[in-house]
């Protein structure tokens, strides 16, 4: 019912920069928290920053200060700007959403992913 779509990652060299962004649609009447989370390889998928409705946010420790999350209400989209990016920072970025339809359920949506990969 609330479809997420990522774009923005690809490759990159240490020390660079990404702007990824996520783009809700479907039968939305709000949505709340948004997010990103990452997956490296062989790793459980961690929450990289989160922002609320408001625009509260939060981030990991071994993102604060090199990441930056947004969001445009009226767009329904969500940013994540990534400079000073590192090799550790490679992994599938995901995009997260809690939401309510417009039926008034609340549905927690996922993105199908985006890679990052950041070369040394």
């Amino acid at each position: 019912q609330v479809q997420l779509v990522e774009s923005g990652g690809g490759l990159v060299q240490a020390g660079g920069s990404l702007r990824l962004s996520c783009a809700a649609s479907g039968s939305i009447f709000s949505i709340n928290a948004m997010g990103w989370y990452r997956q490296a390889p062989g790793k459980q998928r961690e929450l990289v920053a989160g922002i609320t409705s408001g625009g509260s946010t939060n981030y990991a420790d071994a993102v604060k200060g090199r990441c930056t999350i947004s969001r445009d209400n009226a767009k329904n989209t969500v940013y994540l700007q990534m400079n000073s990016l590192k090799p550790e920072d490679t992994a599938v970025y995901y995009c997260n959403a809690n939401a309510k339809t417009v039926s008034r359920m609340i549905v927690d949506s996922w993105g199908q992913g985006t890679q990052v990969t950041v070369s040394s």
